[in-house]
């Protein structure tokens, strides 16, 4: 016979009293299985003193008790369950309770249970539990680093809500409400164009356009008070996009005063092509990959949100699938150890989601190749910022719904985009619903989805695209000289912008940029298009109108 004292502990675990629910014990003890805990299940509506005399009998490590009926009731069922143990010598079992939140307050007030889940709480803090810890309200219970962040929280993906309110002291009320809420990994913070342009040079600034498109920052302190007011609730990680311009100083301060997660920082714009800033395409690009080295050197991860800057300006699938492996391909050149993939779905948002997930399954072929043992990839998946209704109850089922759709990608960071974004900058209270539309999806889609990568469409798309882009990758290359690597030379980036290689209808017009393009929708994909009858043509064919010799 085997001894208790050599098996698993023993988790036993029913609905109480008159309650028949059953799910979320038996979902609770699945979850314990898991953990390496041995577990019973004694049923639905069972009396305390059975449970008490099953308790005795058993002797398990932890007993769990489920009640979703009328807490006045569940008050009573608790004393009586109190009662009864202290009557069988039982004192000291150690209980655990599920149910509602009015249950479970009254659970707190009664002092009898070690831990008390309502499915308000985060996944995670479940997990810890079984695995005999809690998560510790500090940074160093959530992780204090991307990393650890993911790696407590896996397999649920963090999540990640831009924010910044047209005043620093909205911004910081905002941030701490956001942290209270416990429902938010990082808090990405926008500051307006003025900032973004030129912190560094306050002569320069514009009051009259303050709080044009973000948090008007304008001093170190500044950052320091949003920080600061983060520090609460689930001590969510802080970053900030980096300036359009003094690219390396922003980050400096990004890092002195927030703490700064990782860097996101494009390849290829922030400069005349979406006049950002007056430098040049090359000017720029060589600065942007100083800014990411400077990460790299600092142990940061860095993202280079790159592929959606020319999804967002109509370009052909291939041009943005190739500029999502040479953002990559950069940013491991100049010693990036880890990686921040962004894919952006609904970009532009008239796409189809089926050929939607094709790219984005392309330029994960194209990214994930160049990792080894120096570089790792994080999928960090989005929606895109042109798909939201102006309708708010519209906009909520669309998040949700595409949600979903980015679950088939197994990401490690879920970029949630508020559902108000149609009509204005999300609120706090909006970051934190928001927050909670995309958890209850994200925790749907983890019970099992169909595996919509595998639908043969998506998979023709998807081979279909990473062929065109090699094309692409090849023309940009070409143009490189003799002791130039071309996928990472700024003059050769720039000289395939201007002639037309990597290209977006909405360049039309820019002296930096060749903007000769023409693209459609065609069946749910944007392709190229002949300017002539409008009918699509393919990449080759595309490439070679371009006569680049």
């Amino acid at each position: 016979m085997v001894s208790r004292e050599s098996r698993k502990p023993l988790i036993l675990g029913c609905s109480l009293g008159n309650c028949v629910h059953v799910a979320g014990a038996l979902s609770f003890l699945e979850q314990a299985r898991e953990h390496g805990y041995e577990t019973e299940f004694l049923g639905a509506a069972v009396g305390v003193a059975e449970l008490v005399a099953a308790a005795k009998e058993r002797r398990p490590e932890i007993v769990a008790v489920s009640y979703r009926l009328t807490p006045e009731v569940a008050a009573n069922l608790f004393e009586r369950l109190r009662e009864e143990l202290a009557r069988a010598g039982l004192q000291g079992q150690r209980l655990v309770l599920g149910g509602t939140p009015p249950v479970g307050r009254v659970g707190r007030e009664s002092g009898l249970f070690e831990e008390i889940f309502t499915g308000v709480e985060p996944p995670e803090e479940v997990r810890a539990y079984l695995r005999g810890a809690k998560l510790e309200p500090s940074p160093e219970g959530y992780g204090r680093t991307l990393i650890e962040r993911i790696a407590n929280k896996a397999p649920v993906p963090i999540l990640r809500h831009h924010f910044g309110q047209p005043t620093v002291a909205a911004t910081v009320a905002g941030a701490r409400q956001i942290a209270e809420a416990e429902v938010l990994d990082v808090l990405s913070l926008g500051p307006d164009q003025n900032a973004q342009a030129s912190f560094f040079r306050p002569e320069e600034i514009d009051p009259a356009l303050d709080g044009a498109g973000g948090v008007p920052v304008r001093t170190p302190e500044d950052l320091r008070a949003i920080y600061e007011a983060s520090r609460c609730g689930n001590f969510p990680l802080v970053r900030i996009y980096s300036g359009t311009r003094d690219l390396v100083r922003w980050a400096e301060v990004a890092v002195e005063t927030i703490d700064n997660a990782w860097g996101a920082i494009p390849l290829c714009w922030y400069n005349t092509l979406d006049r950002r800033s007056d430098r040049s395409p090359e000017q720029s690009i060589a600065e942007n990959l100083e800014c990411m080295r400077w990460y790299a050197e600092h142990g940061r991860p860095v993202e280079c949100n790159e592929p959606h800057h020319w999804s967002m300006r109509d370009a052909p699938d291939a041009v943005a699938c190739a500029s999502a492996f040479l953002g990559a391909y950069n940013a491991k050149a100049v010693g990036v150890r880890h990686y921040v993939a962004q894919y952006m779905f609904g970009c532009p948002g008239r796409v189809s989601p089926q050929m939607d997930l094709a790219k984005m399954l392309a330029q994960i072929d194209l990214v994930e190749e160049l990792e080894d043992e120096r570089f790792s990839t994080l999928r960090q998946t989005r929606a895109g910022l042109l798909s939201f209704a102006a309708d708010p109850d519209v906009a909520k089922g669309q998040l949700a719904a595409a949600t979903v759709t980015q679950m088939a990608l197994a990401p490690e960071i879920v970029h949630v985009v508020g559902y108000s974004e149609g009509d204005h900058a999300a609120r706090a209270e909006e970051v934190i619903e928001s927050c909670r539309i995309v958890s209850g999806a994200v925790r749907n889609s983890l019970l099992g989805l169909p595996d919509a990568t595998q639908d043969p469409r998506v998979q023709e798309r998807r081979e279909e695209l990473v062929a065109e882009t090699r094309l692409t990758l090849e023309a940009v290359r070409s143009l490189a000289q003799a002791d130039e690597d071309g996928w990472a030379s700024p003059r050769c980036l720039a000289r395939a912008i201007k002639l037309g290689v990597l290209d977006a209808p909405h360049l039309q017009g820019n002296p930096d940029a060749a903007g000769t393009v023409m693209t459609g929708i065609v069946d749910g994909a944007v392709r190229p298009l002949d300017p002539e009858t409008c009918q699509p043509i393919s990449e080759a064919e595309r490439l070679k109108r371009l006569e680049l010799g």
